[in-house]
């Protein structure tokens, strides 16, 4: 079995609470089965997202998730049961592209448009963004595509809504 990724220092507060999401790894990338998220309570059995996903698939920062308890306490999410509108995007610069291995470029480049995120770690600057409803998807959707094929990075849409498939 694989690690749980890296923590994450919790957004601020002390009502955070860490839910899990499990998933099986992704052959070629990162050798983690399980992420875990800050989130708020929603209900006794339910958190609203507080960060955006750098591994798991299908939620983005806003989103409600289900969640049941293990006996050795750790919440583990079971399934989406509120769409925040929000997508979850993720962008790895590439080391020999015109950008470097900078987070800070691939901000610099993105944070103009709306996106907030954070990055993995210096090691591996990859950052994973919120889009948050009602951001100009097109004009993200050209800029990410446009970076793409200039070589400055690689994307990938880890959660995506109607909207953004439109653009």
């Amino acid at each position: 079995m694989a690690s749980p990724a890296p923590d994450r220092d919790p957004p601020g507060g002390d009502h955070f609470i860490k839910v899990w999401f499990k998933f099986v790894p992704r052959e070629g990338w990162l050798p983690y089965d399980a992420e875990g998220l800050w989130g708020v309570a929603a209900g006794p059995d339910t958190a609203r997202i507080c960060n955006a996903p750098f591994l798991q698939d299908g939620v983005a920062e806003g989103d409600v998730v289900r969640f049941t308890v293990s006996p050795d306490g750790l919440r583990w999410a079971s399934g989406r049961v509120e769409a925040s509108g929000n997508c979850t995007v993720r962008v790895l610069p590439e080391p020999r592209g015109a950008l470097g291995p900078s987070a800070k470029a691939v901000y610099d480049r993105l944070a103009p448009l709306g996106l907030f995120g954070e990055t993995f770690s210096k090691e591996l600057p990859l950052v994973a963004f919120t889009l948050p409803a009602g951001a100009d998807l097109p004009a993200v959707k050209a800029t990410l595509q446009h970076g793409e094929a200039e070589g400055w990075w690689s994307f990938e849409v880890a959660c995506a809504t109607d909207e953004w498939k439109a653009a």
